[in-house]
């Protein structure tokens, strides 16, 4: 029990941190990091038919949808105020070098097609990478061994970049991880009078296992082994940096740290090295997670969706890529 005659003492009572939290209007005033709807992009997944809407089982919320579906998902984006999507498809058929990638009439080129027609206010990202058109699942063509041969793989992104920037992407985004994918794929838009189109790098992308629902969204499991010889891996921090610093050097206009709150201390150390803007991508085991978590009753999932972007936002990203997009911005509107 304390005794009676306790008194705080005088110095504990000069600083009062409360007294700028008393009032919601106050807090808001104050507030250091501010989530707006211009800080989301939409994922969106493409596939073959008519009339499709599949939801992804391990990522509620979130559905495998034919051009038309996809086109309307597009339309409520812009409605709600969110500036990007960004587009990934699954072709009808697959092969060894990933080839419907770069198809005039490919499943990610009619989309882009739709979606601009449905939403022209819209910016039109595209994910560059071979994972979902290769019968094998891996990043692009593979050595003899197994493993992905980075320079011919180069060649093909330059391929599929071109294509799609004749179909009307807006951003290529190349998230493969291979050596020298920016220069190849800069050379390759320079060449076709594709000058003005930005790339997005995914510059710093780990080897990381929240990556799990994303495959069955995108159809992109491996068919043996893993990704480890050309994503990062987790434990390195340099090297992320050194990635970031080369894709910079090669023409990247924007550059990304995927995933996200594993890596909150790589975008902040991103940020404050480099000075184009940066993204970064709260994955589907991310998202998946707080889902799970909030479907027991667990968490609020309103304010910890609220509360996860804030702090990708706080440390320093400029733009967020993110599942939760459409109920993000419905809450902010």
């Amino acid at each position: 029990m304390i005794d009676d005659a306790f008194e705080i003492p005088e110095h504990a009572l000069v600083a009062r941190p409360r007294r700028l939290r008393s009032h919601p209007a106050l807090r808001r005033m104050v507030r250091e990091t501010t989530l707006t709807r211009n800080d989301l992009v939409l994922p969106l997944f493409a596939v073959p038919g008519g009339g499709v809407r599949k939801e992804v089982s391990s990522m509620p919320g979130v559905f495998q949808e034919s051009i038309e579906k996809i086109a309307e998902s597009a339309r409520e984006a812009q409605d709600l105020g969110i500036p990007a999507v960004i587009l990934f498809g699954i072709p009808s058929e697959k092969d060894a070098e990933g080839s419907p990638s770069w198809a005039t009439n490919g499943i990610v080129q009619r989309a882009l097609e739709a979606v601009s027609k449905a939403a022209p206010e819209l910016l039109r990202i595209v994910d560059l990478c071979f994972c979902e058109y290769t019968d094998h699942g891996h990043c692009g063509v593979l050595t003899a061994e197994g493993d992905v041969d980075n320079d011919p793989t180069l060649v093909n992104l330059a391929r599929q970049a071109v294509s799609l920037a004749g179909a009307g992407a807006q951003v290529i985004a190349p998230s493969g991880m291979m050596d020298g994918m920016v220069a190849a794929i800069r050379d390759g838009l320079d060449e076709h009078d594709h000058e003005g189109l930005p790339i997005l790098s995914y510059a710093a992308k780990y080897a990381s296992s929240f990556y799990g629902p994303f495959r069955d969204a995108a159809d992109s499991t491996p068919a043996f082994g893993d990704r480890r010889t050309y994503q990062q891996d987790p434990s390195n921090a340099e090297e992320a940096l050194r990635e970031v610093r080369m894709d910079i050097e090669q023409g990247a206009d924007m550059v990304m740290v995927k995933p996200a709150m594993p890596c909150l201390d790589i975008v902040q150390r991103v940020w404050s090295m480099v000075d184009v803007p940066l993204g970064a991508y709260q994955v589907s085991g991310e998202y998946a997670m707080l889902k799970a978590a909030s479907a027991r009753g667990w968490l609020d999932e309103e304010r910890v969706m609220e509360e996860s972007l804030v702090a990708i936002k706080r440390a320093g990203a400029d733009f967020i890529l993110t599942y939760y997009a459409r109920e993000m911005a419905r809450r902010l509107r």
